[in-house]
C-alpha cells in the first residue's frame, strides 16, 4: 500500500510532469526509447496487433503480449498449453494453445470462483488428468494453495480446493524417484502430496537454500520464489527467480540448481544467473520466472517473464528464448540481445494467432476477453447479453468503485471505441484502469461529460451535455491518451479537451502486478448498453 503523504507526493509529480509542456515530454519519451524505436518491426496479427512470428521463419519476442505474467508452461504430446498469474480478473486462469511455441490463442477460463488475486500458478499433467495449482487470498485472510483439476485440458474444471498450505505461493509440482508428488514454493520449501494430488501428505519444510549474487547489484530483495522443476535425464532440475519481480530493471533473474534426488542435496548451477537484464538500455527489464520445456523438434526453450522499456503499463508480458545443454548436464540461455528476431522453434505446425479484440457482444468473450475488475462473487450478475449488446447494471458512483469491464492491451499503441446508451440515471465511459487508485478516463452523465486523470474527476473539465446515447474513442500514442467523442454515431467526432500522458501507471508506483487495461464502466443507478467495440493497433 502507498501511504499518505507518498501517494501525495507521486500525485503531486504526476500533477507536474502533466503540467509540462507536451512537446517537452514527447522529447524525454523519445531519448528514453530511441533504441527500441530502431528495433526490427513485429508482424501484424488481426487488426494490426503486433505479432511474435515474422513469417519468415523467426520471431520478435514477445510471444504473448500484454499482461501475462507467470508463464507456466506444459508439453501434451505435440500441443503446449499455458496459463499466467490472473490476479483480480475473474473469469480467470485462461488457457492458451500453441503447436510452435511462438503463435498462441486462448482456448477459455479455468477458475471461475472468486478467490480474491491470483499470483503464480503451476500447470501440470499427471496420468491422464490435468491440475492448476494456484496460490490465493480468498477476502484478504491470508494466502494458501488451491488445486483445481480437468479430465480435458479444455475443462469443466473443478471447484477449488484448499490444500490449507498457508502463507505460501508459487507452488511447483515434480514427481520424485520415490513417485511420490510434491509441491515446492517460494522460499524454496517442499511439501508431500497425496498420490491423487488433491491433499497435503506430511509438513512443509526447507528444500534448497539458493544461490546469492553479489551484495553490490541492484535488485529490488533476494526474494527466492518461483521454483519450476523438471527431471532429464539423470538430475533434476530446479530453477529459481530470484531479486524481485519488479523494481530496479536489473533486479530480477533466473537462477538454477540440480540434484540426483528430489530431497537433495541441490548444487548451485556455476553459470547462475542464466538470465538477467544487466542494465536499462535493455529491451527488456526485470527478466525472470522461468521454466524449461522441451520443444516440437527435442531442442529446449525457455519462457519466462519481463516489462517492456518504457512500457511498464502494459505490465509483465512472455517470453521465449533459446537454451542449450552444455557437457557438464548444465543449461545455458542462448537468445542473446532479444531486440533482434530469433530463429522460430523446429519442426512445430502453425497456430492460430490471438483473435480479434473488436467485439459486437454477439457472443460471449468473458474469460477470454473481457472480465470484471476485482468483481464481486456475483458481479456476473451485473452484465447480461441482449440482441443490440451487452448490458451492464450500474454499481458505485464513479470508475473507482464500479468494477469496471477490462480488458488487456498488448500494443504499445491504439485505438479503442465502443458506443454505450445511458439507461435512467446511469453514468458510463471509456478507461484506461488500473486500479481504483490509478486511472485515467471519459464518462457520460444524462447530463454532463466527466473527465478522469489521477483517479480524480477534474471539475474543472466538466462540461453540462445532454447524452443519452455516445459513441467514445479512446487514442494511446504510446503512453499519450486522448479521447473523442461523437453524439451521432461516428459522423462527426468532438475531442475532450485533456490530453494525459500515463507511463507512470504501473506496478512500481501503485503496487499490485497489474496493467493498465482499457476499462467501460456502470456507474450511479439504472444500467449502460455497450455496443459496437472496435479496435485498431497503431503501428509499432
Amino acid at each position: 500500500m502507498v501511504d499518505t503523504s507518498r501517494r501525495n507526493s507521486i500525485k503531486w509529480m504526476l500533477t507536474s510532469a502533466a503540467a509540462a509542456p507536451l512537446a517537452l515530454r514527447a522529447t524525454t519519451d523519445t531519448r528514453c526509447i530511441d533504441h527500441r524505436l530502431q528495433s526490427p518491426a513485429w508482424g501484424h496479427g488481426t487488426e494490426g496487433q503486433r505479432k511474435a512470428d515474422l513469417g519468415n521463419g523467426t520471431y520478435l519476442n514477445p510471444i504473448v503480449t500484454g499482461d501475462h505474467p507467470d508463464p507456466t508452461i506444459l508439453k501434451d504430446g505435440d500441443d503446449y498449453y499455458m496459463t499466467f498469474s490472473s490476479l483480480f480478473a475473474y473469469p480467470g486462469l485462461i488457457i492458451w494453445h500453441s503447436t510452435d511455441l511462438v503463435n498462441w490463442t486462448p482456448l477459455g477460463p479455468a477458475l471461475h470462483k472468486q478467490l480474491g488475486s491470483i499470483w503464480a500458478v503451476d500447470l501440470c499433467k499427471h496420468g491422464n488428468r490435468y491440475f492448476i495449482y494456484l496460490p490465493a487470498n480468498p477476502g484478504g485472510k491470508g494466502w494458501s494453495i488451491f488445486v483445481i483439476w480437468a479430465d480435458r485440458i479444455e475443462g469443466p474444471w473443478s471447484e477449488p480446493i484448499d490444500l490449507k498450505i498457508s502463507g505460501c505461493i508459487d507452488p511447483g509440482h515434480i514427481v520424485g524417484e520415490d513417485g511420490k508428488r510434491y509441491l515446492f514454493v517460494n522460499g524454496i520449501r517442499r511439501i508431500r502430496l497425496t498420490d491423487d494430488g488433491l491433499a497435503t501428505d506430511g509438513s512443509l519444510e526447507p528444500a534448497y537454500s539458493p544461490w546469492r549474487y553479489p551484495d553490490d547489484w541492484v535488485v529490488e530483495a533476494f526474494s527466492p520464489e518461483g521454483p519450476k522443476l523438471l527431471r532429464h535425464d539423470d538430475w533434476f532440475y530446479l530453477i529459481t527467480a530470484v531479486g524481485g519481480t519488479a523494481g530496479p530493471p536489473t533486479g530480477h533473474m533466473v537462477i538454477a540448481a540440480r540434484s540426483k534426488s528430489i530431497h537433495g542435496p541441490w548444487e548451485h548451477c556455476p553459470h547462475n544467473p542464466l538470465v538477467r537484464t544487466t542494465s536499462a538500455e535493455e529491451p527488456w527489464w526485470s527478466r525472470g520466472h522461468a521454466s524449461l520445456v522441451e520443444g516440437p523438434a527435442g531442442d529446449w526453450w525457455m519462457v519466462y517473464h519481463g516489462y517492456e522499456n518504457g512500457f511498464r503499463t502494459l505490465g509483465r508480458q512472455t517470453l521465449l528464448e533459446p537454451v542449450e545443454w552444455t557437457g557438464d548436464g548444465w543449461f545455458r540461455a542462448t537468445g542473446g540481445d532479444l531486440s533482434k528476431p530469433l530463429p522460430k522453434p523446429r519442426g512445430g505446425r502453425p497456430t492460430p494467432t490471438r483473435a480479434a479484440l473488436s467485439d459486437d457482444f454477439g457472443t460471449n468473450k468473458f474469460g477470454i476477453q473481457w472480465c470484471f475488475h476485482d468483481p464481486a462473487p456475483d458481479e456476473m450478475q451485473r452484465a447480461a447479453y441482449e440482441k443490440q449488446g451487452l448490458r451492464i447494471v450500474a454499481k458505485g458512483s464513479s470508475p473507482a468503485d464500479s468494477s469496471p469491464l477490462v480488458c488487456t492491451m498488448g500494443d504499445r499503441g491504439y485505438v479503442a471505441e465502443v458506443t454505450i446508451d445511458l439507461v435512467g440515471k446511469a453514468e458510463g465511459g471509456l478507461l484506461l484502469f488500473y486500479n481504483a487508485k490509478a486511472f485515467v478516463g471519459v464518462g457520460f452523465t444524462p447530463d454532463y461529460m466527466r473527465t478522469f486523470e489521477y483517479a480524480d474527476e477534474q471539475l474543472w473539465a466538466r462540461q453540462p451535455m445532454h447524452t443519452s446515447r455516445v459513441r467514445i474513442r479512446l487514442t494511446n500514442d504510446r503512453n499519450v491518451v486522448t479521447y473523442h467523442y461523437s453524439h451521432d454515431d461516428g459522423k462527426t467526432w468532438a475531442r475532450n479537451g485533456l490530453r494525459m500522458e500515463v507511463s507512470g501507471i504501473h506496478h512500481n508506483v501503485f503496487g499490485g502486478f497489474l496493467s493498465l487495461k482499457l476499462g467501460i464502466y456502470s456507474a450511479d443507478e439504472g444500467s449502460i448498453l455497450v455496443s459496437d467495440f472496435n479496435y485498431r493497433a497503431l503501428e509499432a
